[in-house]
């Protein structure tokens, strides 16, 4: 017999471990030990002390895996419900996903379906360094397709946006602020780079839409009285193109008058997608980018990504059944066991 999972309840517990991004070591347990008992072959796999991804497979080699992440964002909320919701600090983002994968993969094994497993990852919340590592893993030599999960309101996603993180800084020269002919100001250099930078016509895409950019850090200087002789910003681009013609943009705008770091970048990546469902469009970025030797990405889940990373995150309890469902018949479909 395979027990069935009461998504309700798993979700619920797995809220109830707190698992801000560095501090995974207790969910990937947890989860390790619950994937055993179900009767899964476990692998804990290592991405730093105390953090592992969590790699879960049959006697099989999987075609098709079902993965999401463990981490969250700060900071921990535990769980609650109503009729409607179950609320909490990963409702949607991402631990109602987890226990609606393993609720999936459970369904298909009593049916006798084995040629899948599931991925959890650490760190997505900030550099998908698990997946990173676990795109190396023996187990995607077999895979075929990977189904991610985000919170897409349970529509296919046709794609997802790109992402491009870059840090600006300016130098001056520090003075007494009475006398600010003696200095050079680096914040008002900073200020000027940017104000060139706001005026930037960003490209789109028909897909994709259009390129934004959000100054989301900016700091400088040590007193108000002090002519500042550091500044820096920190930039978060969401890409509706290639990265190298926004880079272009981006570079002519501050023209020499400020360094340039780019923390992090991939494009844009379209999906696979199948008539019969909902579609949307990603703006968010995801582990996907991170994990091409795991096969061809689709990217769907429950709940809402506006209401994820906030202080009222939920997902609604039906939207968490559909989503087993929708599981369930992707691997099908996908394993060719039902009609496209």
């Amino acid at each position: 017999m395979t027990p069935a999972v009461d998504v309700f309840r798993l979700t619920r517990d797995l809220i109830d471990i707190p698992s801000v991004t560095g501090e995974e070591f207790e969910i990937g347990n947890a989860l390790g030990e619950l994937l055993n008992r179900l009767g899964f072959h476990v692998e804990l796999q290592d991405i730093a002390s105390e953090r592992s991804n969590v790699i879960a497979t049959t006697v099989v080699a999987p075609r098709v895996v079902l993965s999401t992440h463990m981490d969250t964002v700060p900071p921990h909320i535990v769980s609650s419900e109503d009729d409607e919701f179950i609320y909490g600090r990963g409702a949607c983002d991402a631990k109602g996903i987890i226990a609606a994968q393993i609720a999936a993969a459970q369904k298909l094994r009593a049916d006798g379906i084995d040629e899948i497993g599931l991925l959890f990852t650490v760190d997505e919340e900030v550099t998908s360094a698990g997946a990173k590592v676990a795109n190396d893993h023996p187990a995607a030599a077999s895979c075929e397709y990977l189904i991610n999960g985000e919170p897409t309101d349970n529509q296919l996603a046709l794609g997802t946006k790109g992402s491009l993180q870059v840090t600006i800084r300016t130098q001056g020269r520090a003075a007494h602020s009475a006398y600010p002919e003696q200095g050079e100001s680096a914040i008002e250099k900073l200020l000027d780079v940017l104000t060139d930078v706001r005026r930037i016509d960003w490209p789109s895409h028909e897909l994709f839409g259009e390129t934004t950019c959000n100054i989301g850090v900016l700091s400088g200087g040590t007193r108000a009285n002090v002519i500042p002789s550091e500044a820096q910003t920190t930039l978060q681009i969401r890409l509706a193109s290639e990265s190298d013609s926004v880079k272009e943009l981006l570079e002519g705008a501050i023209n020499g008058r400020a360094t340039v770091d780019y923390k992090s970048v991939h494009n844009p990546i379209q999906l696979l997608s199948f008539d019969g469902f909902e579609h949307m469009l990603a703006r968010f970025t995801t582990d996907i980018p991170y994990l091409t030797n795991w096969g061809k990405a689709l990217l769907i889940g429950p709940g809402s990504i506006l209401v994820a990373h906030t202080e009222g995150e939920r997902v609604a309890k039906s939207e968490l059944l559909k989503s087993v469902e929708i599981y369930d018949q992707l691997v099908r479909r996908l394993l060719g066991l039902v009609a496209s």
